[in-house]
């Protein structure tokens, strides 16, 4: 069994199209997709087309569910909800929030109970992600019984393996590499390489294998479209990995 997990897109159409190149020119044929598809300053609508068209098994992401639930509220002044039409709304709203892929791996957004939670990292009380405690993670993957469990939101790509030998995987984010926070204190997420992320599962002989892959794309088309909509941060990012200060 192979396979690629995506995560975290944010209407990154173009860091998207270079990961599905990467996937196939390495022959993999099954993607699974971990939300976060569309929302952002970038090409909410364009992307989601794409991602429509490759029907790729799909769960919905903390802010897949904020899109919804403006549009089932009756709308919203931000630019990536005017670009998207019924049918977008429509299809993050059929997601699950969960879903068991072939009855071995286990996806989820932020952690199996909470779609906005960090899981394999945290942020410290002076602003800076770290990597979480093992006993935290654990207790988080308590019940799920699954060989894999992938989860995002973060997009710290991390790999992580728990006492009795599942891995717990965050593939990283396609189309943004860093972004600022303000909960639970202000916070700043940085990967340091402007390149699309995603992950290789692979069985072998010897259990599973979890491969980070980075891809590099043209971002400057992107960071433009981010600074032309005010958004300095996402827009540092997506060209440099490392995160302006507004």
């Amino acid at each position: 069994m192979r396979f690629a997990a995506i995560a975290d897109v944010h209407g990154n159409r173009p860091a998207l199209e270079a990961v599905l190149s990467d996937i196939a020119m390495l022959g993999i044929d099954e993607v699974v997709n971990l939300g976060d598809h569309v929302s952002g300053p970038l090409e909410a609508a364009r992307t989601a087309d794409l991602l429509m068209a490759r029907g790729f098994p799909s769960i919905r992401g903390d802010q897949d569910r904020i899109l919804v639930e403006l549009w089932q509220a009756g709308g919203s002044a931000r630019s990536d909800f005017r670009e998207l039409a019924r049918k977008h709304f429509d299809w993050m709203a059929s997601m699950p929030s969960t879903l068991v892929y072939k009855e071995r791996v286990f996806l989820c957004h932020g952690s199996p109970r909470d779609d906005a939670a960090f899981w394999l990292d945290h942020v410290a009380d002076d602003g800076c992600p770290r990597p979480s405690g093992i006993d935290a993670i654990e207790a988080e993957a308590e019940g799920i019984y699954a060989e894999i469990i992938l989860c995002a939101h973060t997009h710290i790509p991390r790999v992580v393996r728990v006492s009795d030998g599942r891995l717990v995987v965050n593939p990283g984010s396609v189309g943004l590499p860093g972004y600022d926070g303000k909960v639970p204190v202000p916070y700043v997420v940085e990967v340091g390489t402007p390149h699309a992320c995603y992950a290789i599962l692979e069985h072998a002989g010897a259990g599973w294998c979890a491969t980070i892959r980075y891809v590099p794309y043209d971002t400057a088309a992107m960071a433009a479209l981010a600074r032309a909509k005010g958004m300095l941060s996402w827009a540092s990012a997506i060209a440099t990995g490392w995160v302006e200060r507004e």
